[in-house]
Parts: C-alpha cells; sequence; structure tokens
C-alpha cells in the first residue's frame, strides 16, 4: 500500500521533472520550431498570388484562405509524420539515458522513490511535451489563421457546417486524437532509453523506429500488419470532421497505442529493474 510520504515523493518528483523539462532551453528551442511551421504555412499562403490547388499538397491546404481555422489542421497534418516524431524522440529518448549520462540517475532513485515510480514520471513528463507541442501547433495556427485570412462557419467533410466555437472545439478534440498518437511513440523511447547511457543513440534509434513504422504502413504487401503498427492512425482524424462525430477511429487508436504503452511500459521496467546505474 502507497503511504502519504512515497505518494508526496512521487509527486514532488514528478513536478520536478516538469520543471526540468520545460525550463531547457532545447524544450523551447523545440517548441518554437513547431509553432513556426503553421506560421510559414500561413505566410506563404497568404502571399501567394494563386489560390493553392484542390486536392494537391497537405489535406485542407486549399481551404485556408476561405478559413483561417484550418491553418491548424494542415500543420497537424504535416508535422504528424516527422517533426512531432522528431521532438517526442528528442525527449523520450532523453528520458533515463540522459540521467545516466549526466550521472544523476544514481541520485534519483533514493527512498522512497523506486525504479518503477521514476519510469512513470519519466514517461509522464514525455506524454506532458507531447501534448505541449501538439497545443502550441495548434495555437499558432489558428492565431496565425486569425490574423491573415477570414474566419467564419465551417464546412466539414460530410457537408454539414458548423460555428466557430464548435470548430475551435473539434479542433481540440483533433490536438487530444494526435496526443494519445503519440503515446505509444513515447514509450517505445522510454524503453530504448532504459537500454543505453547516449542519450542521442536512444533520441536517433526512436525516430528510426517512427520512420520504419510509416516506410511499413505505406507497404500494400504488408496490408495484413498495418493495423498493428503504432503509426497507422496518425492521420485517421477526418471522422471528427464529420457530422454527428464518429468515434470508432479515435477508440481504435486509443486502444492501440495502449497496448504499445503497456507492452514497451512492461519491456522499460523489466530493463529498468536490473539496471545497473553504479557502473
Amino acid at each position: 500500500m502507497t503511504t502519504p510520504r512515497k505518494a508526496n515523493a512521487g509527486w514532488a518528483l514528478l513536478g520536478s521533472e516538469l520543471s526540468v523539462l520545460f525550463r531547457r532551453q532545447r524544450t523551447w528551442v523545440m517548441l518554437a520550431a513547431l509553432a513556426a511551421i503553421p506560421v510559414l504555412i500561413a505566410v506563404a499562403v497568404r502571399v501567394s498570388t494563386a489560390r493553392p490547388p484542390s486536392g494537391r499538397g497537405p489535406a485542407f491546404l486549399d481551404q485556408i484562405t476561405q478559413n483561417g481555422l484550418f491553418v491548424s489542421l494542415v500543420a497537424l497534418t504535416i508535422c504528424i509524420p516527422l517533426f512531432l516524431p522528431l521532438t517526442v524522440g528528442v525527449v523520450a529518448g532523453d528520458t533515463i539515458a540522459g540521467e545516466a549520462s549526466a550521472s544523476t540517475l544514481r541520485y534519483l532513485l533514493v527512498s522512497p522513490v523506486g525504479r518503477g515510480r521514476l519510469l512513470i514520471v519519466k514517461y509522464a513528463g514525455a506524454v506532458a511535451f507531447c501534448l505541449a507541442a501538439v497545443i502550441v501547433i495548434t495555437l499558432a495556427g489558428a492565431l496565425i489563421g486569425a490574423a491573415l485570412f477570414p474566419i467564419g462557419p465551417v464546412t466539414l467533410l460530410s457537408g454539414d457546417t458548423i460555428g466557430v466555437p464548435e470548430a475551435a472545439l473539434r479542433a481540440l478534440v483533433i490536438a487530444a486524437y494526435v496526443t494519445v498518437s503519440l503515446l505509444g511513440l513515447s514509450a517505445i523511447g522510454l524503453f530504448i532509453s532504459t537500454l543505453t547511457d547516449i542519450p542521442v543513440g536512444a533520441m536517433a534509434a526512436t525516430v528510426v523506429i517512427s520512420i520504419v513504422s510509416q516506410v511499413l504502413d505505406s507497404l500494400p504487401q504488408l496490408d495484413w500488419l498495418h493495423p498493428w503498427l503504432f503509426s497507422h492512425y496518425w492521420l485517421s482524424f477526418a471522422d471528427l470532421l464529420r457530422q454527428p462525430i464518429e468515434w470508432s477511429s479515435f477508440g481504435t487508436n486509443a486502444v492501440l497505442q495502449l497496448a504499445y504503452v503497456l507492452v514497451f511500459g512492461a519491456l522499460a521496467y523489466g530493463r529498468f529493474s536490473t539496471k545497473d546505474i553504479l557502473s
């Protein structure tokens, strides 16, 4: 049974982890780079003399000039395959390996904070970054879209039209979907981080696995494997842009990500619980 002292130590460690994570210059540089993507997209469309051709480029790109709310959707569509996995890989890959490289890991594992609790805290920090990254992209897209383009009712993929408040709520739901989509990759990065004392190696391996998963998902010869890949549903948030909302893709994606979290979380604990932190 968890004692109050252990519970307080766990919350204190989580607060310290989040404080350290969001005080790092690297974290803010990555968030700023992500925020710059919707800004660049909006500016490029605004200064262009021709309307983006329909059916070419990222999804919803041709809708930006009619409604600035679509900037966030375009930015998320562009960021999901590469930029978000890249930044998440940096944070998740650094969770344990970074502490080991800095020789601070042994000092974190003092009573009453055990190895399992430390892993949970480190994973929670990675998830917090995932949420922050997605929110930054969404908010930056909404702000620059409102500044450069008209804002009004949104026509959904089902043909229905919704007002700006509901469209903003849908954008937040899509942000939640994207955040959930990154949970599996974060767990993989956590596990890899327990395998090495070299943070850069763990970061690179996590990003490479993300790329490999997407490459495998693009091969029609591996159709049987696609539903099991953690990246398979990353861009499947179209059902959230219908009326009424179809939640099946969200649920399927959440279950898949949870499975990856459980499997790689167990592997991370199995490795970390026997790791020699004094060597």
